[in-house]
């Protein structure tokens, strides 16, 4: 290899470190100043998106700790229900949207849910969400994510359009998942490379 070939490579290859590294800051940066700034005004609906159904064969407390803030919002009195979204885990086979229904009701909320039962992401989650709940006349909506998944959930939200048929506001879930150093790590590799990935469809 060329020394000149050699260096641009490294030179590509730092370009690229840097911009993954630029929006790991923005997301972490955005992940703190949601989790500062809870939803203050009362919505129709909690929309709280789906993640992996099951790990080392009990409930995700990634996936239960979202429904577990959407049910904090519903006792707050800032929500009138709960819109769980997540398709069948590929990894399980168990319907993400079921899951989360089961441990709603085995934590006692005895709220109204709906459920969308179809999705495999975030763009799905919001695109099959939205006829669901417009036909059950929600107008706003706080959509119930992890911190570190935020950026990129608000960033498809205005894309597809969504927050020009709801009014929307976000609540950060501080899942145990989120407080664990591994998964802190893991949102940090992912999400900036799903980012990337969703920003080809707008």
């Amino acid at each position: 290899m060329s020394p000149a070939l050699r260096r641009g490579l490294w030179g590509a290859l730092l370009v690229f470190l840097v911009g993954y590294l630029s929006i790991s800051v923005m997301v972490w940066r955005h992940a703190r100043e949601v989790l500062a700034h809870p939803p203050q005004r009362a919505a129709d609906a909690a929309l709280v998106l789906g993640n992996r159904a099951y790990r080392d064969g009990k409930p995700n407390p990634c996936l239960t700790g979202r429904v577990d803030a959407g049910i904090a919002l519903a006792k707050a009195g800032l929500v009138q229900k709960l819109v769980l979204s997540g398709g069948m885990d590929s990894e399980d086979g168990r319907i993400e949207a079921e899951v989360m229904e089961r441990h709603a009701r085995s934590a006692g909320y005895a709220g109204p849910l709906l459920l969308e039962p179809r999705s495999q992401t975030t763009l799905e989650n919001l695109s099959m969400s939205g006829p669901l709940m417009q036909a059950a006349g929600v107008q706003s909506v706080i959509i119930v994510t992890e911190p570190y998944h935020l950026w990129r959930a608000e960033r498809l939200v205005r894309g597809s359009g969504f927050d020009r048929i709801f009014d929307v506001q976000y609540a950060a879930a501080r899942t145990s998942c989120w407080q664990r150093w591994g998964m802190v790590f893991k949102g940090a590799l992912r999400e900036p490379f799903a980012i990337v990935k969703n920003s080809v469809h707008f």
